[in-house]
């Protein structure tokens, strides 16, 4: 910036002189006067073609050709001058903002960070020390310029845009953290993150203790609390300098062994149907630290949430005591169930949410080795796609009840062809139920667990 003002200030000055020394030898050479000569060198130097002032003698066209000449390098000099800073102002924005652009694109195994306030900054110098490929969401044009003094890469403007998440390429990115110094924007990237890529791995900030359990529901695999972490660490400094660590330590893993968490399962009929969480507490005369109903979780369930059928609560034990009848026992083993699907992101989508519904989910790629999968494990249900490669849905079902020892599995096919004759087709193949692909993922689980009974 300062040489594009010297550039300028010295423009100025040659044009200045030119005029003055123009003026000056037309006043010597015609003996023009003072305005007579200023007149001459101005239409000179600019070329603009007015006419002489009086017939100019061989020496004063000699002088004016010199004059043009110099005159044209002047101007040229000076329009360079006045107009390179903002063709470079212009050009270098968008240069530097394709060069970014082209430098997200070529990111492999990456996370995206959204908001540079104390925690984002935290966390960009941990996977910068690391060795660990990031990009920075952030709003604010100062701590953008702190980014680009640093060489991080980033992208300027709101994180909670669906737009720009997928221009920081949140589909192919391993995880995200949202460390906005707002909740509400916070859940709202969990929530866009979620939808735009199921297997993404969230971790969101919260400020207010209240919004945990919203981001979790919301779809984040952790949350974190800044006051929290750092109350905790300042409790355990105090205690290692007074010498009582390894004291509250051992009283804490105790605490752990003596309450064990156990699942247990309100069936229908149960006392508990209808009740209340609280009631429920009181009932068992432990306490409940989850709920799981289909394909949901919830840690620290609301204390005022009526319990259903096909609950299970997540109660703690004392291990001292043991189990007995009156308490809950130990959750039986997972049920396994085969996922075959040639979409690797839907496959893991389920593979998750199978996993939190209580199954032991084994996947397969395309229909073949599905197939020989459904035959080796003999799992009680199978998820099939319609459409795969080397065999299609359709020919898996159809061979599975062929094959002995796999007539009482359970075959859910999910397609996203509405036609009655698909359905009917999969129906007289040997699947059990059909279901139609659909944002709502827990649709499958649910039909699933179903046909399940």
């Amino acid at each position: 910036m300062l040489l594009a003002d010297r550039k300028i200030l010295l423009a100025l000055t040659f044009g200045v002189m030119v005029v003055a020394g123009g003026t000056a030898g037309y006043m010597w050479l015609e003996h023009y006067n003072l305005i007579e000569s200023f007149y001459m060198a101005i239409i000179t130097i600019t070329t603009v073609g007015f006419g002489e002032v009086r017939p100019l003698s061989a020496t004063g066209r000699l002088f004016t050709t010199f004059l043009i000449l110099l005159g044209f390098v002047v101007l040229a000099f000076a329009g360079r001058a006045l107009v390179e800073p903002v063709l470079e102002r212009v050009w270098s924005g968008k240069t530097e903002k394709k060069r970014m652009r082209a430098r997200i694109d070529r990111l492999q195994f990456f996370f995206i960070i959204c908001g540079f306030g104390r925690a984002g900054v935290a966390a960009a110098e941990r996977f910068a020390a690391g060795g660990i490929d990031f990009v920075i969401l952030e709003a604010d044009e100062k701590r953008c310029q702190l980014i680009e003094e640093r060489g991080y890469p980033y992208i300027q403007g709101d994180a909670t845009r669906e737009a720009l998440l997928l221009e920081a390429g949140i589909k192919k990115a391993r995880g995200i953290l949202a460390l906005l110094s707002s909740d509400p924007e916070n859940l709202f990237i969990v929530l866009t993150a979620r939808e735009v890529n199921p297997i993404l791995h969230i971790i969101a900030r919260a400020e207010d203790p209240t919004s945990e359990k919203r981001m979790l529901r919301a779809g984040a695999d952790a949350v974190i609390s800044p006051f929290a972490t750092a109350g905790r660490q300042i409790a355990e400094d105090m205690l290692r300098a007074s010498g009582r660590l390894e004291t509250a330590m051992a009283d804490v893993a105790a605490a752990s062994r003596r309450s064990l968490p156990e699942w247990f399962a309100v069936e229908a009929g149960s006392e508990l149907v209808g009740r209340t969480l609280a009631a429920a507490c009181r009932h068992l005369d432990r306490p409940i630290i989850g709920l799981r109903r289909g394909a949901s979780d919830w840690l620290q369930p609301e204390p005022e949430t009526l319990l259903e059928a096909g609950d299970q609560l997540l109660v703690l034990t004392d291990a001292a005591a043991g189990t007995d009848s009156t308490h809950p026992a130990a959750p039986a083993p997972l049920k396994k169930l085969v996922l075959i699907d040639d979409n690797p992101i839907i496959l893991k989508l389920y593979t998750r949410l199978f996993r939190k519904a209580g199954f032991a989910p084994l996947t397969a790629t395309n229909g073949h080795d599905g197939l020989e999968l459904i035959r080796r494990e003999r799992p009680p249900a199978a998820v099939i796609d319609f459409m795969l490669p080397i065999m299609s849905g359709v020919e898996v079902c159809r061979e599975i009840r062929r094959s002995a020892g796999c007539e009482g599995i359970k075959l859910v096919l999910f397609t996203a062809d509405e036609r009655s004759e698909t359905k009917e087709r999969a129906l007289q193949a040997g699947a059990d139920a059909v279901v139609l692909k659909s944002p709502e993922a827990r649709e499958v689980i649910e039909e699933v667990i179903r046909v399940l009974g």
